[in-house]
């Protein structure tokens, strides 16, 4: 009874390739990506698949597991997680953690955010999961819940080894979740200075200082990795993400880090598609006191497109399991609307039911079924 609709709207002149403006820029770093905040549409693609070694940029899952944690309430801003030996010896950049101490979990986020620091990652991996090795576990979990396909963790800080890997989109993917799932806790990436134990250290996101909007979020060097950041500023309230690596030089970095920035705000815009509450079309309702229910947008739809590029066709169309069987309720995910145009991905849409359909009493129901069947046979 039941199969799949398939219902094509032609849109002309309205939509344009989120990747026909490309051409007008080109990254200095070995690997980068720019992706839009809010829509996760990739604006500028150079090897953001391909394996790479993320040096600190490591970090960002240790704090994002952790500031889960405290999320859920596993741990408070103000409870205190002891330093281990392994911690305290711990090379590269550091938090200076002291030996036997405790240090609240609030400094630990600085200092990890804002110092880079390998051994308060080292204290959290061990308060969360017991030891590095088991933590790295955890690490690799959480990556495949969230989507991130091509990166797998050997420690918490970004310690090179060759089995420690990630890629430019993966990272991006962290990105947005730690700005959309913590946004109580995300401040602290924009701190521009830290202090503990009497020492203070600057952030190493050079670009918090120039005024272009960057609040965020990690720094990353090692000489096997090269300099690398990921990035993420706002501008007249629309949001975009960065990642470079595979720089020379701080300075190569945090010009690279501006230049994919700056493209993603100067070279494109958000482009209102449908409204809230527009309907698209009708689906075919049985069992219902009504033949059909409208399909509409929950909420707008915006693309973000090239500036005063040409407009261009794309295809349209909506798809759904249908007849869609009553009883109905108004905003429940009922179809899908797909746009498809060659050299992009396909963008797929929700559509929900715009109004309640209520159900056929037991013997309109028998009179549609008996309606439905001599249909069939004649």
């Amino acid at each position: 009874m039941f199969k799949k609709m398939m219902i094509s709207l032609m849109l002309v002149g309205l939509l344009a390739s989120p990747f026909s403006a490309q051409a007008k820029f080109e990254s200095e770093a070995q690997y980068a990506v720019l992706m839009d905040y809010e829509t996760g549409a990739v604006l500028y693609d150079k090897g953001s698949h391909e394996r790479m070694f993320p040096s600190s940029m490591t970090k960002l899952m240790t704090i994002y597991i952790l500031m889960d944690r405290i999320k859920r309430g596993s741990y408070k801003l103000e409870d205190t997680l002891p330093v281990s030996e392994n911690a305290w010896r711990v090379q590269g950049s550091k938090m200076f953690v002291e030996l036997g101490n405790r240090i609240s979990v609030h400094d630990l986020l600085r200092g990890i955010i804002i110092q880079s620091g390998n051994d308060a990652c080292v204290v959290v991996a061990e308060a969360i999961s017991g030891s590095e090795t088991a933590f790295a576990g955890e690490m690799n979990r959480v990556a495949a819940e969230l989507g991130m396909k091509d990166t797998h963790f050997m420690n918490s800080n970004g310690w090179p080894d060759p089995d420690h890997y990630t890629t430019p989109y993966d990272l991006a993917i962290l990105a947005r979740r730690i700005i959309s799932d913590f946004p109580e806790y995300y401040p602290i990436f924009s701190e521009r200075e830290f202090t503990y134990h009497k020492i203070k250290q600057q952030n190493r996101n050079l670009l918090l200082s120039r005024g272009i909007g960057v609040d965020g979020l990690k720094t990353g060097h090692t000489e096997i990795a090269g300099y690398g950041i990921v990035l993420s500023a706002i501008q007249d309230g629309r949001r975009v993400v960065a990642v470079v690596n595979g720089l020379a030089n701080e300075k190569e970095r945090a010009t690279a880090g501006e230049r994919i920035i700056m493209h993603g705000f100067r070279d494109f815009e958000n482009k209102r598609l449908f409204t809230a509450g527009e309907k698209v079309e009708d689906a075919d309702v049985f069992f219902g006191k009504k033949t059909t229910v409208p399909l509409v947008f929950a909420s707008d739809v915006k693309l973000l497109l090239p500036r005063g590029d040409e407009g261009a066709e794309f295809k349209v169309s909506v798809s759904y399991q249908g007849p869609i069987q009553a009883p109905i309720k108004k905003d429940t995910h009922i179809a899908d609307l797909t746009i498809e145009r060659a050299g992009m991905d396909n963008i797929v849409l929700p559509l929900v039911a715009g109004e309640d359909v209520e159900e056929l009493s037991f013997f309109e129901r028998l009179i549609e079924k008996a309606v439905h069947l001599v249909k069939l046979r004649g």
